[in-house]
């Protein structure tokens, strides 16, 4: 019975050095990851270039691009656009049209006064 107890010894032995193994393959040499490196956009790669040498005033500038970048993305263009879509789809009359008077004409009513108006004169003049 000596031969499956020094067969599974034997197995338990292999497996013990596979995980030691694995175990070492997992951990990382000082040059890991190598990862690619970054591609920035032209407006990213100018501010990385802009805030290396870390002055205050360049902190400052980028600071007021920032702020200025996020009030124009986040309030006046949804402003804009919500104005627009208001005033041209939302309302019934758009914005700076005046209503006028209907024309008068002879025999006509008119309502502010409950006067009618007279028929025109003919006029006498020598044109076709």
């Amino acid at each position: 019975m000596s031969g499956p107890v020094q067969d599974e010894k034997l197995r338990e032995q292999q497996l013990r050095a596979l995980r030691r193994r694995w175990l070492r393959d997992q951990e990382l040499s000082p040059r890991e990851p190598v990862l690619p490196p970054r591609q920035l956009g032209p407006v990213a790669a100018f501010w990385e270039r802009f805030l290396q040498p870390g002055d205050l005033w360049r902190q400052q500038v980028h600071k007021f691009y920032q702020a200025g970048r996020f009030v124009m993305l986040r309030v006046l263009i949804p402003a804009w656009a919500i104005t627009y879509f208001l005033k041209y789809h939302v309302q019934k009359l758009p914005h700076g049209v005046v209503a006028t008077n209907p024309r008068i004409f002879p025999g006509d009513r008119i309502l502010e006064t409950g006067e009618i108006m007279p028929p025109l004169r003919d006029e006498l003049h020598k044109h076709h």
